[in-house]
Parts: C-alpha cells; structure tokens; sequence
C-alpha cells in the first residue's frame, strides 16, 4: 500500500481489547456505513480495467464499428422509402412530361401546396419504381446490420474477457491483502460482513460491469454517430431532438442522487443481514439451548425489514428513470414527426428522410433511456466496488523489515525485555513484563480471563506490535524477522480447534505437507489420535465435514495437537488446548507432550491447574503484570495469588451436617 494510501485510511486499530463477535445474535448494531462517494469509487474501479487497455481499446473500436453501420441504416431505408413513394407518384404522372414542367402546370392550375410537395421529390414523370436500386439499396441495408451485429458480438465478447479478467485480479487482491491484515481488523470486523465484502459485493461489480460497461460505450456512440447524422439530414429538427438531451440529463442526475444513499444502504444491511445468518447458524445449538429462537427471529425480521425498505427505495428511485425519459422521448418524437411533416408537405424534405429522421430520434432517446435504466446498476456495483476498495485500502500490518534477520540456532529461547502493550493508550493491558524462556522448558500461564495471558501469547507470534520493549528469539528480536520466519518455528494449539473440510490425513499434515506417511502416523499415535482413527471405517481417509461435526470435541483437538506435533516447532504454545478432552485423555496427553517438550520452548494457557503441575516456570499474571512466578510447590508454598486460586479449584465443599 502507498503512503498517500495510508494516510487516506482509517486507522483500524480498535478501542479495547479484542472482542470477537462470532457469537449467536452478536453485533445487532454495527456502525453505519458513510455515504457512497461515487466519483472517487468509479475511478478507482476504472483503474481495476487499465491493466487490459487493449481489450478495452478493442471495445471501443468494435463499438464505433457496430455504432456507425447501425446508424447508416435508417439513412439507407430513408433512401428506399423515397425510390418507393417517388416511384408510385412518378408513375401516376403524365409521361414525356419533366418534373419542372408538372410542377409548373400545377402552380398554374392553382394546386400550390400539391406542387410544393412534388418539388421537394425527385420524380421521372411516367417512371415507376426502380426495382434494382431498390433491391441495391435493400442489399446494402442487410450487409450493413449483419456486420454491425458481428462488430457487436465480438465487443461483447471482448469485453468479457476483460471483465472477468479484472475480478480475477480483484479477487486475487482481496485474497493476498486479507493474508496482510492485521489480527485487530479482523477482531473488529463480523465474519459474515467481511464474506459479504469478499462474495456478494465482488459478484456485484462483475454483474454491473458485465452488464453496463458495453451497454454505456454503445449507448455513448449511438448518441454521437445518431447526433451527426440527424445534423446530416436536418439541422432544423436536429434543434428538436437535441432539446430533449439535457431534460433527460437533468431527471437522471435528480433521481441519482436521490438513490445513491439508498444503494449504500441496500448493500450495508445486506452484509449486517449476512453475518447475523451465518452467525447464528454456527451457533444454533446454543440459541436452541438458551431458548433464544424467537429473540433470534426478531433481530432477523429487523434486519431483512430494513434490507427490504433500503432495496425497495432504491429500485423504486432508480427505476423513475426510464419510465420518465420515455415520456420525454415520446414528446420528441411527435414533436419531429408533426414538424417533419409540415416540412414534406412544404416540399424542404423528402419523405424517406422523415422516415429518416424520426428512426434516428428513437435511436437517440433508446440509449439515453437505456442509460437511465442503467443508473441503478451502476450505482449498485459502485456501492459493492466502495465495500471492497475500504478493504483493499484497510491499514495493513506493518511490513517485514528488508534485510530480516534469522535465528542460526533452533533452541527456542524466549525473552521479553520490558514488553508493553495494549489494545487503547488509555488502558494499559501488559507493562513491562520481562521473562526468559529457556529451551526445553514449560512456561505456564495462569489467571482469570481479561489478565493478558492470550495476548502474551499473541505478541509471541506477532498478531500484534509491542508498544515498547521486545521479544527475542535465540537472541534475535521477532520485529527484525520475517512473519513467516517466526511462524514456520511456532507451533500452536488453540482452544477452538478449527479443521477444514478434508481427510484427517491432510488435516494432520497442514503445517507439513511434505510429510511422509510414517511421519503423520507417528505424529497421531504419539498424541493419541490413531486409536480412534483404526475405528472409522475409512480410517485416515475419512472425510471431515466442514464443522469436522462427524468427530466428536475431544478428537477434533486431538488431531489439532497431532498437526502441532508433526510440526516439529521450536516453540510450542499451548491455548488451553486439553479443554475439550477427557481428564484420562488429558493425562495421556500431557505425557506425549513431555516427550514433544524435549529441547523445545512451550508456553501453555491453562485454566485447569492440573494440566501444568509439572511446568518448569508458572506465571501468574493479573492485570498486565507478572505478579508471581515459581514452580508448582514453590508457588503453594508462598501460599499468594496462584494458592489462592489452587485451593478454588480443589478444595471440598464444607460438609454442614443435616
């Protein structure tokens, strides 16, 4: 991203720490989407096509090709239209006779407006039709809209390839620059209103593009090609017609305006309306459990009710448009086609040429119409490009410093130095903490929620920049390495396990494609995972569904610890990651993490105190700050904060009596 671009951008850091809004009916309220600022988006969205200025170079010539044999036409059967009427009059009049001569006996026998009329022809008194300029005129009539429509296909398909061209690339763009968001963007933003972003809204600008893009360059040129013949036949109506161009320029811009505050908000509750759908099918269970069904059902009227007034205004508003300008446009038309015939009967005009005419002022008012009826179309996909381009534009984390560095050894030895954070200035989250991790050895965080324990963890793998201090890794600080860098020696356990929709094999091996069978095998058996994978009947092949909802808690965060292990990782951290098994597989869990542990940094987040008896180093954090640190009985000896929430967890209910 540029610099003038950051400046541009709205700082996405959030106010208070994380809040992750994934659960049933959470963010009933977001915050209300700015107006839609058209003439920027547009040419933001325009800038999309420069990569393909030869297609859209190609458009442009097949259009004026298209454009100028169509609007040759009505000229031509204008031609046609005079052989045929000259014809049948030149045929009722007396021949050896020239048309000078017919007119003047008609002037003389006091029939002045017959002779008007004849003198505005070109007659062969006694001749009837000619049959064969006819049929050349009719010849090239024919020759003229086959190619005009192979001209118009080819653009269309052109346009297209230009088309898709574009989204692919703007798809790609969306996809590599979620890759550089920070974690904090995706704290603040719902998942189902960033879907929306990623999905419909894209759609919508290919559909928009698709279907406007070649409809506006045609219209355009028709316009102009139409406009310059009208002034070829008549200047006079051409004064007609043309009055009738800035009254449809006039209604279309009052309508626009109107509608564009409308199309934003169609496309804002659309995203609001996503992301409490698909928030609430992830949790459905827990609305069943709680009875929140109708609460649910509420908030989902709500939204689909504003949905539905915001899409109604907006094609209501937009769709006055066209019905308006065809009313203009039907007022021109009899307009010319009165004064066109005053001009025959005065004998200034020949027939064919009003025929002419009169085509020429619907071919000059269908574009325009058919730009009105575009209006909502491109005000929708500008909406959509808008929602998209304040994602592509969002504040991205900082970038990997040009000369990185990279640990040579692979101990794992962690050190804070005087690390600061939080998530807003005026609420300190973590002061100062300094610790050292030593290789091979377990570091236990423990404290009430809110304390910073996951935070800490997440400075580790650097979702968030310190504020101050630092954190090194074999005695290079994390900030001078490359993300992937540190993150390739990371290995890491959430509490939510999160497994893709595929087999447990290529489940186990994401973090090590390249993987051997073997390896993936052992990886499984040491944390547990194959005793119960022999007991599907397709084994490692089994496939997961996309909630992995066919394996049951325990075993979707056993087979997470399985993809830790076959990591290899210099550090491991574990986030409470034994939560969703049994206590008997815990226990045969936290030994196969004892031999995992060898020669390598853990950091383990546990509630469940009896998970980190035997770490090497246990913190007890409150409030951003380390207020102890010991061992296991060293820490129940000082009998503080960590013996006081020991003696919560196990002591025994007082028994008082009956």
């Amino acid at each position: 991203m540029s610099e003038s671009s950051r400046k541009e951008t709205t700082s996405t850091r959030v106010a208070g720490p994380p809040v992750r809004r994934h659960g049933p009916g959470a963010g009933a309220s977001m915050p209300a989407e700015k107006a839609l600022n058209f003439g920027p988006s547009a040419k933001k969205l325009l800038r999309r096509l420069a990569p393909h200025r030869i297609g859209l170079a190609a458009v442009l010539l097949l259009g004026i090709l298209s454009v100028g044999l169509s609007v040759l036409g009505p000229k031509l059967l204008g031609q046609g239209t005079n052989l045929i009427f000259e014809g049948v009059i030149s045929k009722k009049l007396p021949p050896g006779l020239t048309q000078d001569q017919v007119i003047s006996g008609l002037r003389a026998s006091g029939q002045g407006a017959q002779a008007d009329l004849l003198s505005g022809m070109h007659l062969t008194p006694g001749i009837g039709v000619d049959l064969d300029a006819l049929g050349m005129v009719l010849l090239g009539v024919l020759a003229i809209y086959v190619f005009s429509s192979v001209f118009g296909w080819l653009q269309a398909y052109v346009l297209n390839e230009v088309v898709q061209k574009s989204m692919y690339s703007l798809r790609q763009g969306v996809e590599h620059k979620i890759n550089r968001l920070p974690l904090g963007y995706y704290d603040k933003m719902q998942r189902g209103e960033l879907l929306s972003r990623v999905t419909n809204d894209i759609d919508n600008v290919a559909q928009s593009l698709q279907q406007t893009f070649s409809q506006m360059v045609t219209s355009l040129l028709t316009v102009i090609g139409v406009l310059v013949m009208m002034l070829v036949v008549s200047p006079m109506l051409t004064l007609i017609a043309v009055v009738a161009i800035p009254l449809t320029i006039v209604i279309t811009t009052l309508v626009a305006k109107r509608s564009q505050k409308l199309f934003v908000a169609q496309w804002k509750h659309t995203g609001e309306l996503n992301a409490h759908i698909e928030e609430n099918y992830t949790g459905h269970s827990l609305v069943k459990v709680f009875g929140r069904q109708a609460e649910t059902n509420a908030v989902l009227d709500s939204k689909n009710q504003e949905l539905y007034q915001a899409s109604f205004g907006a094609q209501f508003v937009s769709g006055i448009i066209q019905p308006s300008m065809m009313f203009v446009g039907n007022l021109t038309y009899v307009a010319i086609a009165v004064v066109g015939g005053m001009f025959v009967a005065g004998g200034s005009m020949r027939l064919g040429d009003v025929q002419a005419f009169l085509q020429y002022s619907r071919q000059v008012t269908q574009p325009l119409t058919q730009l009105g009826s575009m209006a909502n179309l491109v005000q929708s996909g500008i909406a959509s490009a808008e929602r998209v381009f304040e994602l592509l534009e969002a504040e991205e984390q900082s970038a990997d410093p040009i000369a990185a560095q990279s640990p040579r050894g692979g101990s794992g030895e962690l050190v804070f130095e005087n690390v600061s954070f939080s998530y807003s200035p005026e609420k300190p989250l973590i002061e100062n903490v300094s610790l050292t991790a030593e290789p091979g050895h377990t570091i236990a965080i423990v404290r009430p929620t809110g304390a910073g324990k996951t935070t800490l963890v997440n400075l580790i793998m650097r979702f968030y920049e310190l504020d101050s201090g630092r954190i090194t890794l074999d005695g290079v600080d994390i900030a001078a390495m490359t993300r992937d860098d540190l993150r390739q020696r990371m290995g890491m356990v959430l509490q939510d396990a999160w497994l893709f929709g595929g087999t447990i094999r290529e489940n186990i091996a994401y973090g090590r494609p390249e993987a051997t069978e073997e390896e993936i095998i052992d990886a499984a058996t040491a944390t547990y995972v194959d005793r119960f994978v022999r007991s599907l009947p397709e084994g490692y092949d089994t496939v997961l569904t996309d909630e992995a909802e066919n394996v049951s808690a325990g075993e979707r965060q056993l087979i997470t610890i399985a993809r830790a292990f076959l990591a290899k990782p210099n550090v491991l951290i574990l986030d409470e990651a034994t939560s969703s098994v049994d206590t008997r597989t815990e226990v045969l869990v936290q030994q196969a993490m004892a031999a995992l542990r060898s020669d390598r940094t853990s950091f383990v987040i546990a509630h469940r105190l009896s998970t980190i008896r035997d770490a090497d180093l246990i913190l007890v954090m409150d409030a951003g700050h380390i207020v102890e640190q010991g061992t296991h009985d060293e820490l129940l000896a000082a009998g503080g904060a960590y013996f006081e929430l020991y003696n919560a967890q196990f002591a025994l209910p007082v028994d008082d009596g009956p």
